[in-house]
């Protein structure tokens, strides 16, 4: 045993797994049922339902930033030409990610040759992966939404988009969600008990209940309707044996004298919470694994490959590269009307974040490919709907001022009536904007041409939308089509003319998959070339975009890499 930098003495698993998303729940859970000693370490802190935030007392305190005292679930990135925003906290993306659970399209596990940059080479097709999607969804258990069954037909953002889709002859459909809107053997209802799988409880001990409607899968469910990572992969691993600890972050990784790998970490401390840190000076504590596998995520990953780059000489010259937004492109209908110019209110914040999806194929033009993508439409927290309410200032100061006058009438008794319930209905004014706004989401294949670096301590990403434009003018068309059929007026991406951003939640790439190391950074079982055992389970393995939501993909390739891992295992192990 040598000593740690702590002065504890080290200690040994069989695996060592970093950070707790599709990636690396799945890897733990499935070495864990194997009977290895596995240890999961993630840097975000655990959410039971109920400690999500809702007031802006406490979301004051929901971003990631310890230097900063704050401990919170969304960790937020700006480039130069890119926003992201992804999760801090035990389960992952899948806290704060809209549900969907699509497989990708067999057509798009594309195989370009050649070494120009944005060539995409898949290792892996869609047959590899049938049987680990089936898996991935035995656990998880995913539910379309059922709109046609009470009490969820009550859904106006829903059937607009929907019945718009159906006039342009679109194929609209429900997919596959992460929610629960119906409890086993019972039809839907909204509030019904969830009972614990195989009758064990999860890792929480909480009681989870079927989907509210309330719009709330973004900033985390309070009611544990959304079948996220915690009450699942990792509730399950813990059973099997496996070793969490949460608040732990990673600074360092290197090969171990004899096999394997050495891991040092920082423990973040709540108790800290809101002040400020210097974090670099934290204690590190060290453990060792003879099997180590990164699902930091895609930043995560290739900033800690990048960070550690000196202490693993063999690293592909491919890391930071293939790296996509996975052509995430938000804009926004506003006040759609039918065809007497009657508004239609879409109600935004009834639902969850995504019900209803449709897919447009690849088109092939005159200069080439256009892939193919899929637009969805999405909901968000009533909160916003009061956020917006509460910007109409200019018509809510002439309100509050006529509602004041004619009470002040009726208190000097001037009018008879008593009843002021009108009155105060009038100080809402017409709701129009915040009950007609349906955000557009696309997503699909954009170029894979982005690529990570580091500027200093600090992770860089050099991307920019001008190398995919015509994808995305595309994808832009179609979303600016369906607003036109929903007598909509249509917001462009907010920040589409000032710099030509975008903001992606589903980044992509940077330690990619490839046949050798001259072309990725992984083999097609997520083995770091020139590292044997140490291996890559996260979005960061893309070789390109996945086109549809890409959490069911990296679960599933994560459920293929630990069945090699595993049939590779010594026996002594």
């Amino acid at each position: 045993m040598t000593a740690s930098p702590t002065g504890s003495a080290e200690r040994h698993y069989d695996a060592i797994v970093i950070g707790s998303g599709f990636g690396g729940s799945v890897t733990a859970y499935r070495l864990a049922e194997a009977g290895k000693r596995v240890l999961l370490l993630e840097r975000g802190r655990r959410y039971p339902p109920g400690s999500f935030p809702r007031s802006p007392y406490r979301f004051l305190r929901a971003f990631w930033d310890p230097s900063q005292g704050l401990y919170g679930m969304f960790s937020i990135w700006s480039f130069d030409h890119l926003g992201a925003v992804v999760s801090s906290g035990l389960g992952g993306g899948s806290l704060i990610y809209a549900n969907v659970l699509l497989r990708k399209d067999p057509e798009w596990f594309v195989k370009e040759e050649g070494s120009d940059q944005g060539v995409e080479y898949w290792p892996v097709t869609r047959e590899d992966l049938e049987p680990h999607y089936d898996r991935v969804e035995q656990v998880i258990k995913p539910q379309a939404y059922p709109f046609d069954a009470q009490p969820y037909a009550s859904t106006p953002r829903t059937r607009a988009y929907y019945d718009a889709a159906k006039r342009l002859f679109w194929e609209p459909f429900m997919p596959p969600l992460a929610v629960t809107f119906a409890a086993p053997g019972r039809p839907p209802a909204i509030g019904d008990p969830i009972p614990d799988q195989d009758g064990r409880p999860n890792l929480h001990g909480a009681t989870r209940t079927t989907c509210r409607l309330c719009g709330e899968c973004d900033i985390g469910c309070n009611y544990g309707a959304k079948s996220t990572l915690d009450y699942n992969y990792l509730s399950e691993a813990i059973h099997e044996g496996a070793e969490i600890r949460d608040l732990c972050e990673v600074r360092e990784l290197e090969p171990r004298e004899g096999g394997g790998y050495r891991v040092r970490y920082v423990q973040h401390d709540l108790a800290r919470e809101g002040s400020r840190l210097n974090t670099r000076k934290l204690p590190l504590h060290e453990v060792s694994c003879d099997r180590l596998i990164l699902s930091a995520g895609t930043f995560g990953t290739t900033y800690l490959l990048l960070r550690n780059r000196s202490r693993l000489p063999a690293l592909s010259a491919a890391l930071g590269t293939k790296f996509s937004g996975n052509g995430d492109l938000l804009t926004l209908a506003l006040k759609p009307r039918n065809a007497k110019g009657e508004l239609v209110p879409i109600e935004g914040g009834v639902g969850p974040s995504i019900t209803t999806a449709i897919r447009f194929a690849d088109e092939t033009g005159p200069d080439g490919t256009l892939g193919g993508f899929y637009l969805e439409d999405a909901g968000y927290p009533d909160l916003v709907n009061w956020l917006i309410q509460a910007t109409e200032m200019p018509g809510a100061v002439l309100r509050y001022w006529a509602t004041f006058v004619r009470l002040l009438r009726r208190f000097l008794r001037l009018q008879n009536d008593t009843n002021i319930s009108a009155e105060l209905a009038r100080l809402l004014g017409d709701a129009e904007l915040s009950s007609g706004i349906l955000p557009l989401l696309g997503m699909g294949r954009e170029k894979p041409v982005g690529v990570m670096r580091l500027r200093g301590r600090m992770l860089d990403v050099d991307w920019t939308i001008d190398r995919s434009s015509a994808f995305f003018e595309r994808v832009r068309a179609a979303q600016h089509k369906l607003a036109d059929e929903l007598g909509a007026e249509f917001l462009d991406n907010p920040i589409w003319n000032f710099g030509r951003q975008v903001i992606t939640v589903h980044p992509l790439g940077g330690a990619p998959m490839g046949r050798s190391a001259g072309e990725g950074v992984v083999d097609a079982w997520g083995e770091v070339f020139g590292h044997p055992g140490l291996y890559v389970a996260d979005g960061s393995v893309m070789p390109g975009t996945v086109g549809p939501n890409p959490s069911l993909t990296i679960a599933a390739l994560a459920d293929r890499f630990a069945d090699h891992m595993l049939a590779d295992w010594p026996r002594q192990s």
